[in-house]
Order: structure tokens, then C-alpha cells, then sequence
């Protein structure tokens, strides 16, 4: 055997890394990402603040006035606390990790994150994942059912979901969180909410075993990496122990504690997104072939018409074009020929469009 089958794990030698394209020269729609800058005043302001930050010290590990700050800007019921992470990927992993006993098994909904069944795979736990309906809402009784074979440690329900962009109905979120009682935690994944407006993050206290877990990703901070969860108190303080020290670093937090100062100059931009949304999937559902799918995200997913328009060939008239979205087409059965784009400026929303007409142009 050589070098690698004798220390590698086999289930991480059969995956694939996480592929992130290139795009440098390209109209970027491909990550959902925001694209307003801050005011040039605000810039300027924080420039400075960055600038003070002491980087030859490592952060006060407790974070507190960053997360004093999220809890009194974002939502965070009181009485309760947040876990912070390297990006909600990061938060992603503390749970495999913490919940990694032997045999335990996560549980998701499909076409879902990517990244819920690659960390249960490298915490060495098995993961289920139950096909969402032909119209990307979830099967309640496969789910309850597969909540009662497996008893999973982890069930994330994403809301709204990446990729598809709809709300799961919240009844039916809330039911499994009660099938899944002390057997499980039940993490409803929040990274859209800027644009959903709607959240279970106030409904913490009903269920000691639901965990809300957010990024300011989405929110305009993709950059600085920020992701955060809370939960029950007992729990979360169990999470923290598996929180790697100084995990967020002192750039960071100097910046997410400014913005988060001006947090209704990005709430003014997810709404400038979301009325782009509405916008853009109008202009998509007039187009002959395409389906727009309902989104409470910052992206649009759009089925092309079978026989009429191939997603391959679309997507690669869109890369000739230097426009990038996300072919998502090969991710599962039920997303077959279909396509994902973020929701941007007018602007690059525009450039798109001309180049998607001319991509699907016999």
C-alpha cells in the first residue's frame, strides 16, 4: 500500500475538494454574494479602525462586545448567546465534531449545502440525505420516517434552502424538531435571512434542541468570514468547548463590530436586492423555456426546458460571455438542467440577461 492509502482515511480519499472557480475579469453571480460596497465615508472610517487594530496581539478569545453586538443587532433572543465561527462552514464542523459519536448520523434534506454531508463525512459520521418533492418542498413523512430509523445526532433544515431558494414550511420544520427531541438537534440554517425577513431565531426558546445558525456572509461581509449560532444555553456552551481558540481573528472583529454599528446600511442593501429579485424573475419567466423557481434568497434557480435548452451549453455560452453563475444541474436527480444565479446590481443583473438571451438564442 503507498504512502497515502496507509494514513488516509478511505471515505476522504473518495471525495472531491470543494471547487471554487475562477473569476477574476468575469461578472461574478456564481457565490451570492453582495455586491454593494459601503459608503465611501463608512470605507474611509473603517480603513482607520482596521488600521488601530493591534495584529500583533491575538484577539480576547471571549469576543465579548462582538457578540454583545450580534445579540443586540441581529435578533438574538434574550437570555441567549452566540458561538462565533471562521464562516458558518466553521460553525459546520464544531457541530460534527461535538456530535461525532460512533455510529451517529447526520440528516438532511436534498438538493441541500454541500458542506452538511462533507463534514459529517470528515468527522467520521454517516449522513442521510431525503429527497425534497419535485417541487423542492420538503417530504415530511420520508423525513419523519428517516428521523425514526436513524434517531440523527444533526438534522439540518436550511431556510431558505441553497440551492433551490424556497422556505420549507414552518409547521412541518417545527414537527420534526419535535419528532427529533432529545435524540437529536435540529439546525435550522439561516445564512438567507436577509432576504427572507422571516426566522425561527425568535422561537429559540421553544426548543431545547434547536439550534439557529447565521452568516454575515450574505448580509455584505463575505470577505471577513463571520458566521454565528445560538441555542439553548446548556448546548451551546458544549459547542464552544470544540470552538478552536482565536478562531476568528482581530481583522475580523474590529470590522464586524463597526458595521454592525451601521447594520441599516445592509439592511437598505438586502432590500435593494430583494426588489432586484422580483425584478429579475420576471424578466427570466419571460424568456421561452425558462422556469423560475420561487426564492426567498439573493438567487434565482431557473429550469431550462428539456430538449429545448441544454444548462451545459447555456453555461458555457454565459462563461464565453465572462458572465459566471452555477451550474448545478449534475448536483442531484432533481435539479437536472437546471441553473443558479445571485441576484445583483441592475447592472450586472442587466449584463446577464443579454448574455443568457444570446446564449439561448437558437
Amino acid at each position: 500500500m503507498s504512502l497515502i492509502e496507509n494514513i488516509i482515511r478511505p471515505e476522504v480519499r473518495a471525495l472531491s475538494a470543494y471547487h471554487v472557480p475562477a473569476s477574476e475579469g468575469f461578472v461574478k453571480l456564481d457565490a451570492m454574494e453582495n455586491p454593494y460596497t459601503l459608503p465611501d465615508a463608512l470605507r474611509a472610517e473603517l480603513g482607520q479602525r482596521l488600521a488601530d487594530v493591534a495584529m500583533t496581539r491575538y484577539p480576547v478569545p471571549s469576543y465579548a462586545e462582538l457578540k454583545r453586538k450580534i445579540c443586540a443587532g441581529l435578533g438574538v433572543p434574550a437570555g441567549y448567546d452566540v458561538v462565533l465561527g471562521n464562516g458558518s462552514d466553521e460553525l459546520i464542523t464544531m457541530l460534527s465534531v461535538a456530535c461525532a459519536k460512533p455510529g451517529a448520523t447526520v440528516l438532511a434534506p436534498l438538493p441541500g449545502f454541500v458542506m452538511y454531508g462533507m463534514s459529517a463525512k470528515f468527522a467520521g459520521l454517516q449522513f442521510v440525505g431525503v429527497p425534497l418533492k419535485p417541487n423542492f418542498s420538503l417530504d415530511l413523512p420520508a423525513m419523519l420516517a428517516a428521523v425514526k430509523e436513524h434517531k440523527p445526532a444533526i438534522t439540518y433544515l436550511a431556510y431558505p434552502n441553497n440551492p433551490t431558494g424556497n422556505l420549507f414550511d414552518a409547521a412541518d420544520m417545527v414537527t420534526i424538531i419535535e419528532a427529533a427531541g432529545d435524540s437529536g438537534i435540529v439546525v435550522v440554517d439561516e445564512a438567507y435571512q436577509p432576504f427572507a425577513q422571516t426566522s425561527f431565531m425568535p422561537r429559540l426558546p421553544e426548543f431545547a434542541n434547536m439550534v439557529v445558525m447565521r452568516t454575515v456572509s450574505k448580509l455584505g461581509l463575505a470577505g471577513i468570514r463571520l458566521g454565528y449560532m445560538s441555542a439553548a444555553p446548556a448546548l451551546l456552551a458544549e459547542f464552544d468547548k470544540v470552538r478552536p481558540p482565536y478562531n476568528v481573528n482581530v481583522l475580523t472583529q474590529a470590522a464586524a463590530e463597526f458595521v454592525l454599528d451601521h447594520v441599516d446600511v445592509l439592511d437598505e442593501q438586502a432590500a435593494l436586492l430583494r426588489a432586484e429579485r422580483e425584478k429579475l424573475a420576471l424578466a427570466l419567466a419571460a424568456l421561452p423555456g425558462v422556469e423560475v423557481c420561487p426564492s426567498a434568497a439573493n438567487f434565482l434557480l431557473v429550469r431550462l426546458q428539456q430538449g429545448r435548452h441544454s444548462a451545459d451549453a447555456v453555461f458555457a455560452s454565459l462563461l464565453a460571455h465572462k458572465v459566471l453563475i452555477k451550474n448545478v444541474g449534475k448536483m442531484h436527480p432533481l435539479l437536472e438542467n437546471c441553473l443558479r444565479v445571485t441576484v445583483s446590481t441592475p447592472e450586472e443583473n442587466a449584463v446577464f440577461l443579454d448574455a443568457l438571451n444570446a446564449s439561448l438564442a437558437p
